[in-house]
């Protein structure tokens, strides 16, 4: 067996085992999840993410470890926007804070299925028209500067969705939960829960994302390089969907608390435009700078911006929001 194949077989022991321990002691059926209960499991997967990264610098060396750990904060960043959005669809749809956990451990793993489909035609199509980097290079620069100027009044509304007018229109949906189930039977024939509707919003809103964070992630990864294309997957693969698992407690764990990041879209976006350019212009930065080296200038502008972006958030406070903001969203 090759080294990443290796890899890929760790990683995927490591992943059965943990859905495992996540499944039977981490996310039992109509429970409420604490604070404390969150921040275990936070702590519990950013370590088997951190722990990855080491198991991949010993068994592939520095620099795919490296490439992996800066796109799993570039995901993991991007995944607190992600819970802004899921906080506002559970609220539209008045979702139980005891079906919290069961509804978005299944809403994660369609989303994961998703991201694994989306990837793997992105990097095929990288892998055969180059050119494409280049337009998600503009793509991301455009991105960046959308979400640095957006206006803080432009609120996302579940129920006014395209995804939420789709399923409406295709399948026969019921205003309420049906005591934790996700389909139930009205009349002899089968109907949809709020439940059910929950779940497929959080996987397509998480692909909505996804058409940011992997190109992004492209951009840190070289894709490039003969003979290191296995490599690269690899990397993509598993930094995506670390970061994703760990979506669920970081969710229980910063939805108090995720609106008080009034400035962490700027610092995104500043990574997002940052990331955009380089790609643009990886001709003339290759001729001056050494792939290792872009991988640690990569990863210290992420680090830099998103832990910027976070303290400035808690010592500032956007003028005209409230102090207690957060808790109305609650």
């Amino acid at each position: 067996m090759t080294r990443d194949q290796i890899t890929y077989l760790v990683f995927g022991i490591v992943l059965l085992a943990s859905l495992i321990v996540d499944l039977g002691l981490l996310s039992k059926k109509n429970k409420k999840v604490t604070i404390k209960q969150a921040l275990y499991q936070t702590f519990f997967w950013v370590g088997l993410a951190l722990s990855f990264c080491v198991f991949m610098w010993i068994e592939n060396g520095q620099k795919p470890a490296l490439e992996y750990l800066s796109a799993y904060l570039m995901e993991w960043s991007l995944s607190i926007d992600n819970i802004f959005v899921f906080i506002l669809i559970f609220s539209a749809f008045s979702v139980k804070e005891k079906h919290y956990g069961r509804v978005l451990l299944i809403g994660i793993l369609m989303a994961i299925v998703f991201r694994v489909i989306f990837i793997t035609v992105g990097v095929v199509l990288v892998e055969k028209f180059h050119w494409i980097l280049y337009v998600f290079g503009a793509f991301l620069v455009f991105t960046g500067y959308k979400m640095f100027t957006a206006s803080d009044d432009e609120e996302f509304k579940p129920q006014e969705s395209k995804i939420y007018r789709f399923l409406q229109k295709f399948l026969p949906l019921v205003p309420h939960d049906g005591d934790g189930k996700y389909v139930i039977r009205e009349n002899g024939k089968p109907a949809y829960t709020t439940l059910f509707v929950v779940i497929i919003m959080l996987a397509a809103i998480d692909l909505v994302f996804a058409l940011d964070s992997i190109p992004a992630v492209m951009g840190i990864v070289d894709t490039k390089t003969p003979g290191y294309e296995e490599t690269a997957r690899l990397v993509i693969y598993t930094s995506n969907i670390f970061a994703v698992l760990g979506l669920r407690s970081l969710f229980f764990l910063l939805r108090g608390a995720v609106s008080k990041f009034d400035y962490l879209q700027q610092g995104i976006a500043i990574v997002l435009v940052f990331i955009g350019i380089k790609m643009l212009a990886e001709h003339w930065i290759n001729q001056w700078i050494d792939k290792q080296t872009q991988v640690f200038i990569s990863l210290g502008v992420i680090l830099v911006c998103i832990a910027g972006s976070i303290f400035y958030s808690i010592f500032m406070r956007k003028e005209g929001v409230p102090a207690d903001v957060s808790d109305e969203s609650q």
